[in-house]
């Protein structure tokens, strides 16, 4: 009778079997052997029971015989059962931590800081690192301008928290005239900077609702311009909003030696669409996510493994960033590197620039 991958999971032998098997097989690429495992595995125990228990972590589908060696190497789902519950991670070291601070450093601006991460990600893993750019309706807004290009059309010059600047064309269906527009932006200064600009329409017409006389005026204007004003930028709807570099570090790989299995997986960092859905599915899901071969429902990525962790300011996710490479990664290594990434990136995107 096959056994099932959680007996295994509480046998100690088996897990310390599979601890070390994973661990070689990683350093040397190559499928690991009953005879290298009595060596290197510490157990007191023969070849026979190693054969014997590497046969039973087999028929649970942990393990697998690649042609006719006589090692093994693990499987999607032993890379799983190592990662969730055999995996031993260690934070990152004093000089690495450094590194990141001073190459994500507070006031650096948006785009630099995430240009600055995959490329980071990838230089310290040796993979391909990738983060997805925020939408600009999680920012809060520093200051807004109004200035009247011609009836129909205000242009609103919005400063953000962290220091960038968008210009957007907002249609009116009314004329305003210049002290309209300036006690309008007075209003949206003093009462809302600091917000992110997907709560301000919604506290416009609650307030709008809830007020009287000369204040629905301005209120009503407020909302008139701000909803178009403070609304996604159009090229934020698109799927393009992730970086991603180091493609090429995956080249090399023993792994990735397919040339069709190669160009199916930069075809889909070239798409982004698949690996941008991907990353936005795991920004509602708190902490770090570890994804092995199918479990990213993206082919191309079968036998990749996907290391992701959200990142964001003041309590809220803004994005997600990770590291792409072969399933026969060194997790340990790998996932604090993820971590810390996320938790400087938002250090430094919540201080003020």
């Amino acid at each position: 009778m096959s056994r099932h991958p959680a007996d295994i999971a509480s046998d100690p032998r088996a897990r310390q079997l599979l601890r070390t098997l994973v661990a070689r097989h990683v350093r040397d690429g190559e499928p690991v052997g009953s005879q290298t495992l009595a060596r290197h595995s510490g157990l007191d125990v023969s070849p026979a029971t190693i054969r014997n228990i590497l046969a039973s972590m087999e028929e649970a589908g942990l393990l697998a015989a690649p042609h006719s060696s006589a090692g093994r190497i693990p499987t999607a789902h032993g890379y799983r059962l190592f990662v969730d519950s055999l995996l031993q991670v260690k934070p990152l070291g004093d000089v690495e931590l450094q590194r990141l601070r001073s190459e994500l450093p507070v006031g650096a601006g948006t785009q630099a800081l995430l240009g600055n991460t995959s490329e980071l990600l990838s230089a310290m893993t040796h993979f391909a690192g990738m983060v997805s750019v925020p939408k600009r309706e999680g920012f809060a807004f520093r200051q807004i301008e109004f200035v009247a290009l011609d009836p129909q059309r205000v242009l609103a010059i919005v400063v953000f928290a962290d220091g960038e600047v968008q210009n957007r064309v907002v249609q009116v269906r009314r004329a305003f005239d210049p002290s309209e527009l300036e006690q309008t932006a007075n209003y949206l200064n003093t009462h809302f900077a600091g917000q992110p600009l997907a709560q301000i329409r919604t506290a416009l017409l609650r307030d709008l609702r809830d007020a009287r006389s000369e204040m629905e005026r301005l209120l009503a204007t407020s909302l008139d311009l701000a909803e178009q004003a403070f609304a996604p930028a159009r090229e934020e709807a698109a799927f393009d909003g992730m970086l991603v570099a180091g493609q090429t570090r995956l080249m090399g790989l023993q792994d990735l030696n397919d040339l069709d299995r190669l160009r199916a997986l930069f075809e889909a960092f070239a798409e982004k669409r698949e690996l941008l859905q991907l990353l936005e599915r795991t920004a509602k899901a708190p902490g770090m996510r570890v994804f092995i071969g199918e479990e990213t429902g993206i082919a191309p990525l079968e036998g990749m493994s996907l290391v992701t962790a959200p990142y964001g300011r003041d309590g809220r996710v803004l994005g997600v960033l990770g590291v792409i490479g072969p399933s026969r990664m060194a997790y340990e290594r790998v996932i604090p590197v993820v971590e810390a990434t996320a938790v400087i990136l938002g250090a430094a995107l919540d201080a003020p620039p």
